[in-house]
């Protein structure tokens, strides 16, 4: 389940539909009544509760459909592994046995401790660079 402030318009989340999970992009969140309308890779849009939204873990195949690229230079170097997609850069790491996720675009960075989901990502894109991630 995810939370309500954690869901924002253009975010790409898994819905639960007749007991399958579907990837689906959020076309409106209604805070009120606690749904968000998410449209289906199926071409439907329907109102799903909070109950019926998952987050996707965001790993190197979600980097990837992202078209983050995997900095092979970066990564090299023993600090973690490093995806770029312009001028924003995403390492992922361990310290002291803890997931670390840095996020940097151009002189501001950011560093979320435990997993990171792909929607979460996306907020921190949208609010580093003003542009939504898809």
């Amino acid at each position: 389940m995810i939370r309500l402030h954690d869901v924002k318009t253009g975010d790409t989340v898994l819905v639960k539909y007749e007991g399958e999970l579907l990837e689906g992009k959020v076309l409106e969140v209604n805070p009120e009544d606690k749904q968000a309308c998410v449209l289906t890779h199926e071409q439907q849009d329907f109102w799903y509760s909070l109950d019926d939204l998952f987050p996707i873990p965001l790993d190197e195949t979600q980097l990837l459909r992202l078209k983050f690229q995997k900095d092979e230079a970066q990564s090299s170097n023993g600090s973690g592994v490093v995806y770029v997609r312009g001028p924003f850069s995403v390492r992922l790491y361990k310290q002291e046995g803890q997931d670390i996720t840095r996020l940097d675009y151009r002189d501001e960075h950011r560093e979320i401790k435990g997993p990171l989901t792909v929607n979460q990502l996306q907020n921190h894109y949208h609010g580093m660079t003003n542009f939504h991630l898809e």
